[in-house]
């Protein structure tokens, strides 16, 4: 192999080879919003945008054409609504419906999102509406490759002649966010034709710039309860996907080849014994599984009458519950998107690293191919320094190291779909000859690795399968030391761009080769200082002894009295100015509220909702005390109850005052907190038994349960 070797270094050139006939990926178009909204204002006219016409080809030329009705038109919205409304703050009304493209991976992800306002207010900008400053421009952010991009649009929708959208809808028809991001999203990968195959992962990291972990349910790691509960309590978007089969709607009810999300996790406490349960939506807001734990399940049965009515809904919504026995069953995998990678580490500690480098498959020069064709060409794939330091915060052991690697493809076409996936992979050697470099001698002697080692040496992920898939993401634990990524295709001179991106505690991530271009590092710190609740959560709840805890399971389970100590110890970091506490009664009625299964204490589940809903309440309550006395008065009370997204007559909001308020109907954060609670879990209640959606029918025992005890 050295002749061969010395004659590719001969050839080489400050152009390699085939890099000057390189198809370099399609960048998006850029438009100003702000210019544009600004200029159509001025002139008073609507925006039209003439980079993705309202007209057949943003549609597409495939197979899409043959679904679309005759009489095609595009509207806006005011011509289709009397009164349309671009985005509610109401989780409940976020709801989506697939249309005639067959992007129910693009669906899944999307009403993922909703149940994080933050990350979806960084996709959806919240300032736009159709009454403010409207001009028929709207934008949308996704991370598209390695950066956050601005999609602007106009508001031109497709719909048939009866004036009905053909794509995604709302469940409320009078809004429109989802439609408009469709839109937008459709003109980031050229037409709505582009978005007709896809998987639920990829629009999971465009909405996000999220790690993926895929979980391959047939093989599921025994601990996939706790992944799944620490992904549901942290900033995460979980999808999955079905089976494929020739039968598209199964007799079980599930939709085969078909995307979902996961929208909660709940254990529940049966007559035998405790049940995992999942719920799951399908995007087409319909048609929902049929066995155990369904709508119509006897199952149900087996639950307190509390938690049976705030659990079930009885509609066909798409939504339902199934065991996560039947889940690893009848699907495939599970898709979680995280945005720090801490999810399946054990490591301690908030802070994460993440570095980006962009790079290229060039025939001649860097398309080197894998290992499995034996042509000693691998050598001239990019290689990649990565040194694994031991993060200076870590109390675990520095001999093991949480890495997530992911490398992602980028299509030279505008067009999505018209250009095929490669097969790509990556292959991650230890070298601990580099390891004995200082940064500063490794960078004085920056080659690549020379195709003897690659022979000589095996790779740490010897198994690894190269996948016809946009990214490839794998999570290693590795020692503290140096290593090379050497990412390729599976056959030579394939071309490509790609993206590689290192997430660790403390690395360092340096191209090999001479090219000693910038890597893009930054720091990530979860949202919450780190995840408040998870400190909290360790220090006390698995204290058992300090707290005696109840030994009615072996799971720790608390009272109000230690409730009440919990809450009364948190540091409540906007509250400095004077003492909050939690009285008896509150941390007695906050637990009726939440104790699902009536035994007398809150499980770690039910204290983990708990303290989600208190960091979202503390954060309306921050905002609306304008006066910063620590109460809220009538109008402000008005203002968060609105800010949490829940309609209340003023007459129940002035109940509530007097139920709840002090003397000068001055409501406090201990009060707000009760009343939220018992507002949510009765609109709860409900929403799940109203047929109609005007009453509801219930037995003595069920109402005794109901208002006796919460």
């Amino acid at each position: 192999s050295m002749p061969f070797l010395l004659c590719l270094k001969k050839n080489k050139s400050p152009v390699p080879l085939g890099r000057n006939i390189f198809q370099k990926h399609t960048a998006p178009i850029q438009q100003n919003y702000q210019a544009l909204l600004e200029s159509c204002l001025k002139n008073k006219r609507l925006f039209t945008d003439d980079t993705f016409p309202a007209d057949i080809s943003s549609i597409g030329t495939g197979a899409l054409l043959k679904k679309l009705p005759r009489n095609l038109q595009w509207r806006r919205p005011h011509a289709l609504h009397k009164s349309p409304v671009f985005y509610t703050a109401n989780r409940k009304q976020l709801d989506l419906c697939q249309g005639l493209v067959e992007n129910c991976w693009f669906l899944a992800a999307l009403e993922a999102l909703t149940f994080h306002q933050d990350i979806l207010a960084a996709v959806v900008p919240q300032n736009q509406s159709f009454e403010r400053k409207y001009a028929g421009i709207f934008h949308f952010r996704f991370w598209h490759f390695g950066e956050w991009v601005d999609v602007v649009i106009d508001d031109r929708l497709p719909v048939n002649e009866a004036g009905e959208l053909l794509f995604v809808s709302s469940v409320y028809k009078n809004v429109f966010w989802g439609a408009l991001l469709e839109k937008a999203y459709a003109k980031l990968y050229g037409s709505y034709e582009d978005l007709q195959i896809g998987q639920v992962s990829e629009a999971l990291v465009d909405f996000t710039g999220g790690v993926n972990t895929r979980i391959k349910l047939a093989e599921a790691p025994p601990d996939l309860w706790d992944i799944m509960t620490r992904a549901t309590y942290s900033r995460s978007l979980m999808g999955c996907q079905t089976h494929l089969g020739t039968t598209k709607v199964l007799k079980n009810g599930l939709v085969a080849g078909h995307a979902y999300t996961v929208t909660g996790i709940r254990k529940v406490t049966c007559q035998y014994g405790p049940e995992n349960l999942v719920r799951l939506r399908n995007p087409w807001g319909k048609i929902e599984w049929k066995g155990d734990w369904s709508d119509s399940s006897y199952k149900w049965e087996l639950l307190s009458p509390k938690e049976k009515i705030l659990l079930r809904k009885k509609k066909d919504d798409g939504e339902f519950w199934m065991s996560l026995r039947d889940f690893k069953i009848h699907f495939v995998d599970l898709v979680i998107c995280k945005l720090t990678p801490d999810l399946m580490s054990q490591e301690d500690g908030k802070k994460w690293m993440y570095s980006l480098k962009s790079g290229r498959w060039v025939k001649g020069s860097t398309a080197g191919g894998s290992l499995r064709f034996c042509n000693g060409n691998f050598w001239m794939n990019p290689q990649y320094w990565l040194n694994v330091l031991p993060a200076e915060d870590s109390r675990k052991s520095p001999s093991s190291c949480n890495v997530v690697i992911s490398l992602m493809q980028k299509h030279s076409s505008k067009h999505r779909n018209r250009a095929p996936h490669l097969f790509i992979g990556f292959l991650l050697y230890k070298n601990t000859f580099l390891f004995s470099f200082s940064p500063e001698q490794y960078q004085e002697s920056n080659r690549k690795l020379p195709p003897s080692f690659f022979t000589q040496h095996q790779p740490v992920n010897k198994h690894q399968v190269f996948l016809d898939e946009r990214e490839v993401t794998h999570d290693f634990h590795l020692e503290p030391c140096v290593y090379v990524i050497v990412p390729s295709t599976l056959e030579p001179q394939q071309e490509s761009e790609f993206i590689l991106r290192v997430f660790s505690r403390k690395h360092i991530l340096r191209e090999m080769g001479g090219n000693t271009s910038f890597t893009l590092s930054k720091e990530i710190v979860d949202r919450y200082e780190g995840k408040i609740w998870e400190d909290f959560f360790t220090k006390h709840f698995e204290q058992k002894k300090k707290l005696k805890f109840s030994s009615i399971s072996q799971n720790p389970e608390i009272n109000a009295v230690q409730l009440q100590r919990i809450l009364n110890n948190i540091s409540w970091r906007n509250f400095q100015n004077f003492r909050l506490s939690f009285s008896l009664d509150s941390c007695q009625s906050i637990l009726a509220l939440l104790d699902l299964n009536a035994t007398g204490t809150l499980s770690i589940q039910e204290f983990r909702v708990l303290w989600k809903r208190l960091l979202f309440y503390l954060e309306v309550f921050q905002k609306r005390d304008t006066s910063k006395s620590g109460k809220l008065d009538l109008v402000e009370l008005h203002a968060a109850v609105q800010e949490t997204g829940i309609s209340l007559s003023n007459e129940v909001c002035n109940l509530m005052a007097i139920r709840y308020g002090d003397p000068g109907l001055q409501i406090s954060f201990e009060s707000f907190v009760c009343f939220m609670l018992r507002v949510e879990i009765m609109g709860e209640a409900f929403r799940n038994l109203t047929q109609d959606g005007k009453g509801i029918y219930l037995r003595e025992s069920e109402w005794m349960m109901m208002t006796l005890y919460s």
